[in-house]
């Protein structure tokens, strides 16, 4: 008879297997992790570049529908205020000699439906139609002609020597405001309706992005208001604005720079240039 033969590996075979396999077993998990922390990373950064981008579009909004020449900046660049507009149209500025006695839209008498800036008017007809203000119901709106900004006192929204409160007229083609010289007229005939102030301010202590509205219009720019701010973005790690009210050519420029960083140090810089009319 011949003896069993004895079936198993050997030492440098179970070694040999114990090295392979560990091979293939780092070489897998670099080849799973890689697609799975690239997924991960490309989710952190959209997330980021979405939450600065929906903040600079609701700027964008806000600063488009300015008044003409009332984009201004403090806090070292950290800090914008603007007049928001909710209507504009052109006034009457001469007049209608078509109409009868008694057939004026202000008081009955058509010479008084033009703008007269001589004296302290009231009230002008409206050429055209507007698209959201109501004349018959006002609501601490104002009217502003012709605003040249901080740059002219005389014709400053802010300082008021140029904005009147709107009052309730009887007819929707009429405007009637407070008893307002208004100090220059516009080359276009063009008015405002102002309804709020807006603030945007980024305190990078807190890493977030606020909106004010609904305040007093002041003179003198407040830092930031006395009112509760909305949330418009947060993981702000620094911003920046710039405005360029463009001179004679009145083609103003904001430039918005903004920083968003996320809890593990990744970060996004987003620039965004608006244009704006400042034709008054």
């Amino acid at each position: 008879m011949h003896p069993s033969k004895v079936k198993g590996f050997t030492l440098l075979e179970l070694i040999m297997v114990i090295v392979i396999t560990g091979i293939l077993a780092t070489m897998t998990t670099d080849i799973i992790t890689f697609p799975v922390k690239s997924y991960l990373d490309l989710g952190r950064r959209t997330t980021l570049v979405d939450t600065a981008e929906i903040a600079l579009r609701h700027m964008q909004r806000d600063i488009r529908r300015a008044l003409p020449n009332s984009i201004r900046i403090t806090g070292s660049g950290t800090v914008m205020e603007m007049l928001h507009t909710s209507d504009g149209g052109r006034y009457r500025s001469s007049q209608d000699s078509s109409k009868t006695p008694g057939s004026g839209l202000c008081d009955g008498n058509p010479g008084n439906d033009s703008l007269d800036l001589t004296v302290a008017d009231t009230c002008f007809e409206v050429m055209g139609s507007l698209k959201s203000f109501n004349p018959q119901s006002t609501t601490g709106e104002y009217v502003v002609i012709y605003n040249l900004g901080s740059g002219s006192v005389s014709a400053d929204a802010y300082a008021g020597a140029n904005r009147a409160l709107a009052t309730d007229s009887t007819n929707a083609n009429a405007i009637m405001f407070t008893a307002l010289k208004f100090p220059y007229s516009s080359p276009q005939q063009r008015f405002f309706i102002v309804d709020t102030p807006v603030t945007y301010r980024c305190d990078v202590l807190t890493g977030r992005l606020l909106r004010y509205a609904s305040y007093s219009i002041a003179s003198s720019q407040p830092n930031p208001p006395g009112v509760d701010g909305q949330l418009q973005a947060n993981k702000i790690s620094d911003c920046h604005f710039s405005y360029s009210s463009g001179g004679a050519s009145r083609s103003g420029l904001v430039t918005i720079e903004i920083v968003v960083t996320d809890s593990v140090g990744e970060s996004v810089r987003l620039m965004h240039q608006i244009h704006v009319d400042n034709a008054p």
